[in-house]
């Protein structure tokens, strides 16, 4: 079967894994390996073998010795260089900028000879995004790369799959770019790479394939869900927007083994969605605080405060936070409140916004960002991130549940990023709305 299939190919990668764990391979035939594993998106199934592999590059970079040497890179490979420091970053090993600095001249600025080197301008590229602030060469090295990349895009000197991945590079960067849609094109791609290895492309298909297969399923399970809820509420002012909900949520994570919460927040989500289209639709300022009053007591007695039509919405929208906290097990049911505690506060958000517009307030950019980032939803939706994971992976403890409803820095930048744009794209298309999300006055 294909099932049987999938799992004999990753034996046999696991194989080839752990031999070039276990011998002394070269830096870059390790971090070239783990590249392609992630962008295939199938690094899932060996996470262990890949973190042992990075670990010992790691290790070497700062002269710890037993296995990868560091000293195998050569000087002059930008594309080797690249690819550990985008690596060791992403998987959270401390790795300095400073190793660009050999392929800068006595100015500073990054050595024209580069220019031509467009498998290693394209991995510079990528590397650089992962800047911190302060990192002024990894800010130079994303000028310097972009600007030859496009030359080369323009005058037409790429050749496939090259000329794809610097277009897409240029477009939305790789480490910005979904999982599940670079694996998608990926595996189209991979077998036009020079030394590309057939039992891994063979993996990635029959993986691509099943991870689909699954996605379908939930897919057609969310929008019958969608349907019973929005054939119950008759709220015609809604947006269908479950697909769209669906694509965002398998960005978050794609992987079979959280089906159950992928199926969640999604739910979620379009629950925001719903209260959002709800608050843009509301005449009045009145009918706004009703609306949140009844979002802020969380009780069915509170529906009389709401008009007649919006009263199945406000039912159904308490039901399903309960049936969701119905499906987890004992030990797991607590992470609801904290879901509800976020689409509470989202509410409080919505209606600061609905009081701007009402009193013609124009808020200062500083005022702005602040509230809408909170309102675009991002940081509402990090304790349903959690929500329906599986305990065995000890990630959603009550400390990390708990860290997301403080909305840190981390996911109030998440929702700045979100907010702005949103709000390019709503200037871009016209949008007219009641609220002031794109408006704003200097200070």
């Amino acid at each position: 079967t294909v099932l049987e299939r999938a799992e004999a190919l990753k034996g046999q990668v696991r194989r080839k894994l752990l031999k070039a764990t276990s011998r002394i391979s070269s830096v870059a035939e390790t971090v070239v390996l783990v590249d392609t594993l992630e962008r295939l998106g199938i690094d899932n199934h060996f996470r262990h073998e890949i973190a042992a592999m990075l670990h010992r590059v790691h290790s070497e970079e700062h002269g710890g010795g037993g296995g990868a040497a560091g000293s195998d890179v050569a000087d002059d490979d930008l594309h080797v260089t690249s690819l550990r420091f985008r690596l060791l970053r992403q998987h959270g090993l401390g790795i300095s900028a400073d190793v660009f600095d050999k392929f800068r001249d006595n100015g500073g600025s990054f050595r024209a000879s580069l220019s031509s080197d467009t498998r290693g301008l394209l991995s510079l590229y990528n590397a650089a995004h992962l800047a911190m602030p302060g990192e002024e060469v990894l800010d130079d090295a994303i000028a310097f790369s972009r600007r030859h990349l496009r030359s080369m895009k323009t005058a037409g000197k790429l050749r496939s799959p090259m000329a794809e991945q610097v277009s897409r590079a240029l477009d939305i960067p790789l480490p910005r770019t979904p999982r599940r849609l670079e694996a998608m094109r990926y595996i189209h791609e991979y077998g036009d790479e020079p030394g590309f290895d057939g039992v891994v492309l063979e993996l990635a298909r029959l993986d691509f394939e099943l991870v689909k297969s699954l996605h379908l399923r939930e897919l057609k399970a969310l929008t019958l869900w969608w349907k019973d809820f929005y054939d119950n509420v008759k709220l015609s002012y809604t947006r269908d927007r479950i697909a769209e909900v669906f694509f965002w949520v398998s960005g978050v994570y794609y992987e079979e083994k959280y089906s159950r919460a992928r199926i969640m927040l999604a739910k979620v989500f379009g629950l925001i969605t719903l209260m959002d289209d709800t608050y843009d639709v509301q005449d009045t300022l009145d009918e706004c605080c009703r609306f949140n009053e009844t979002i802020q007591r969380w009780d069915n007695g509170a529906v009389s405060i709401l008009p007649e039509y919006m009263h199945a919405y406000y039912i159904k929208l308490l039901s399903n936070f309960d049936e969701m906290e119905n499906s987890l097990e004992p030990n797991e049911k607590h992470r609801v409140s904290y879901a509800i505690t976020m689409y509470k506060q989202l509410s409080e958000y919505y209606l600061q916004e609905a009081r701007w517009s009402s009193h013609r307030y124009l808020p200062s950019f500083a005022e702005h960002l602040y509230v809408s980032s909170i309102s675009s939803g991002i940081p509402a939706l990090a304790p349903a991130v959690l929500m329906g994971v599986h305990d065995g992976d000890g990630v959603a403890t009550k400390e990390a549940l708990e860290w997301a409803c403080a909305i840190p820095d981390l996911l109030l930048a998440s929702g700045e990023v979100g907010r702005l744009l949103n709000d390019i794209a709503a200037w871009k298309v016209g949008k007219n709305r009641k609220d002031v999300r794109a408006s704003w006055r200097p200070t």
